[in-house]
């Protein structure tokens, strides 16, 4: 066994984040708005720059900013006390890239997709994944057509906006495969032809952290392919109440238009936004800064396999939609430390003698993020 094996393992509290996906700079979002509204921005967090969820517009805000911004306030119709997957899940759409949710049922993962798609006027399909399914049936495969003797292509669940992956763990590695593709290369081929899917297309998977039995877990390329794992935890006393307080009062979740969930931006939001996001600027201190967290990961003793470039790049990305989410045209070390957990957590693998000692992954990241210099 490793003589050091809890070098990395000192949480920081302000950075492990617990089972929350993102650090504190996500988590306290709301908190952080209303300071910024008050002109009284809060020491070490990301500003968000005066964000008004009543849905008029500051001077000088960004259309394409507000309109995403009041998208959370449509989920949170629907959706108690998940406001960092929202966030996330938000990120990811800007990104372009995809995301895993761990979450024990009941947590409202399908929902959340769900809300989430209406806000934004995008098309959304879920599918359950089970051992017997098919990878035509998630792509899709050539029918016979008795009318015109010929064989067409009959699209799949994967042609939509936002594809719910639901128990993704639950099909063999032979219907996982059949996903790689159309996640990295936004395209179906089949008998051949290749087949572009609908723009703009993010799998938002799903799976159980506590279930291990007939289950399959994901390989490592394929976990390298999701821009995010954002961990939904139980809601607190509180949101438990107001979510009774909803269904007492005859919130039906298949029925979000009668929860007064609206579309408030689209397609074209979204591509406005994404276009806004690739001009974010990030100093070359920045730079240095991602590539030393990642580097610390691939020599961390509790850490068997460390973050790949891929990883590097996912966290540019991210920190750069949330910076300008947040209403700044620059990356903050901030902004780096905010997106560690949620995009770095899956990149990674604990050695076997560290998860004997109960090591968990977050806290090995938050103690790299402590120890890591920051650059001023």
């Amino acid at each position: 066994m490793n003589s050091q094996p809890n070098s990395y393992t000192n949480s920081n509290a302000h950075y492990a984040g617990g089972t929350t996906p993102p650090p504190d700079a996500l988590q306290q979002d709301a908190a952080q708005r209303d300071a910024a509204q008050q002109g009284t921005p809060q020491q070490g967090a990301p500003q968000a720059g005066g964000h008004p969820e009543n849905g008029q517009r500051h001077p000088g805000e960004d259309p394409a900013r507000q309109s995403l911004l009041n998208v959370r306030t449509e989920v949170g119709k629907a959706v108690v006390g998940q406001d960092p997957t929202v966030t996330g899940m938000l990120i990811a759409l800007l990104c372009g890239g995809h995301v895993l949710l761990e979450g024990v049922p009941g947590v409202a993962k399908t929902l959340l997709v769900r809300a989430l798609s209406t806000a934004l006027s995008l098309d959304t399909k879920r599918v359950q994944f089970t051992p017997d399914l098919m990878p035509g049936d998630v792509t899709g495969s050539l029918v016979y057509d008795s009318h015109t003797s010929e064989f067409t292509f009959r699209e799949g669940p994967v042609f939509t906006n936002i594809m719910l992956a639901d128990e993704i763990n639950r099909t063999p590695p032979k219907t996982q495969a059949s996903l790689l593709e159309a996640m990295e290369e936004r395209q179906v081929s089949v008998d051949g032809v290749s087949r572009p899917l609908p723009s703009p297309f993010i799998v938002a998977a799903t799976q159980n952290p506590v279930e291990y039995e007939g289950t399959y877990p994901l390989p490592e390329a394929q976990l390298d392919r999701f821009l995010l794992k954002l961990t939904m935890p139980l809601p607190g006393r509180d949101e438990e109440i107001e979510v009774i307080r909803r269904h007492s009062n005859g919130f039906d979740p298949r029925n979000l238009s009668a929860a007064g969930v609206r579309p408030v931006a689209g397609a074209v939001e979204l591509s406005n936004a994404q276009q806004a996001v690739a001009q974010v600027a990030v100093a070359p201190e920045i730079l240095a800064y991602i590539v030393d967290v990642v580097r610390a990961t691939r020599s961390a003793p509790s850490f068997q396999l460390g973050v790949s470039p891929r990883g590097a790049t996912a966290l540019l990305n991210t920190s750069k939609a949330w910076a300008w989410l947040s209403g700044r045209s620059f990356v903050t070390p901030d902004d780096v430390k905010a997106l560690s957990l949620p995009c770095l957590r899956h990149r990674v693998g604990l050695r076997p003698e560290a998860q004997m000692d109960g090591i968990q992954v977050d806290d090995v990241l938050g103690s790299i993020l402590a120890s890591v210099p920051v650059p001023r």
